[in-house]
């Protein structure tokens, strides 16, 4: 990302999540914040990228992804987990729907110091209060440390969380995925819900161009994918770093699971999966 500036990435999958709300009626992954938070150039280009079919798959990847994770967030809860780590939160809006404030759930919400900066500004810009149940706590993913940044926030390394880490992978080095995942394995107790990309070559010739044209556009924005996984492969440095329970899905499981009616046109394969994994004490 260009230094100073809020993540590309993060305004759109904001604006991804306000479209899912109106085009299908948050059918998938119910927000009413969604649209409220958006900076006004994310709100000016919200009609362009309603009227592309093509922006349709993603729109709902990201509406399933924040399902999923909410999901496992509350199963967690419910195992008596009281500490959330967001990971690159973005305009994510968790932390001001947090049914579970009463229980003495926290929200940390980690991200690079201008995106969460550019963040706190909408927050006010939009009328809304910073919840009491939540800290921000601002660290450079890759020149930070994770711990340190988080330990500062008051967070409490010997006690279960759950980690949310979603539209990151991708945009980080492999070194430092696996320092992340490393810091996660070291929570006793602890869940993480992340997604990722699969290699280009993974991909039919008829859909790769188009794919890397994405990553293209990405990369002249200033955020480049990084890193990019074969499952076989993400599941084998999952289990290396200790969790026992790994669950992933990919675009046929989402599909299944998440879309209903919506499936009708979605291409299944290679693409982004999501995975749940726990570190089983």
């Amino acid at each position: 990302m260009q230094a100073g500036q809020p993540s590309h990435t993060a305004r759109g999958a904001a604006a991804h999540r306000a479209l899912h709300q109106t085009l299908e009626g948050g059918t998938i992954f119910s927000d009413p914040f969604a649209a409220t938070i958006l900076d006004d150039d994310t709100r000016a280009g919200l009609q362009e990228k309603a009227a592309d079919p093509s922006l349709r798959p993603m729109r709902l990847f990201i509406a399933a992804r924040s399902r999923f994770s909410e999901d496992a967030l509350a199963g967690c809860v419910a195992r008596g987990v009281r500490q959330i780590v967001v990971l690159g939160a973005g305009l994510d809006t968790f932390s001001l729907r947090n049914p579970h404030a009463g229980l003495g759930v926290r929200v940390f919400e980690v991200d690079y110091p201008a995106t969460q900066g550019w963040k706190r500004e909408r927050l006010k810009q939009a009328g809304l209060a910073v919840p009491a149940s939540l800290t921000f706590a601002p660290v450079d993913f890759e020149r930070q440390s994770l711990a340190d940044g988080l330990t500062a926030a008051g967070f409490q390394r010997d006690r279960p969380a759950f980690f949310q880490w979603l539209g990151v992978v991708p945009y980080l080095t492999r070194e430092a995925v696996s320092a992340t995942l490393d810091f996660i394995a070291g929570v006793p107790g602890s869940e993480v819900v992340f997604d990722y990309a699969e290699p280009f070559e993974n991909y039919p010739s008829e859909r790769r161009a188009k794919v890397m044209a994405v990553a293209a556009r990405a990369a002249s924005l200033g955020e480049p994918w990084l890193s990019l996984f074969d499952p076989a492969e993400l599941a084998e440095i999952a289990r290396n770093k200790g969790f026992g329970m790994v669950e992933d899905l990919g675009l046929a499981e989402i599909s299944e699971r998440f879309y209903g009616e919506l499936k009708q046109d979605i291409r299944i394969g290679a693409g982004p999966h999501l995975v749940r994994a726990q570190k089983i004490l």
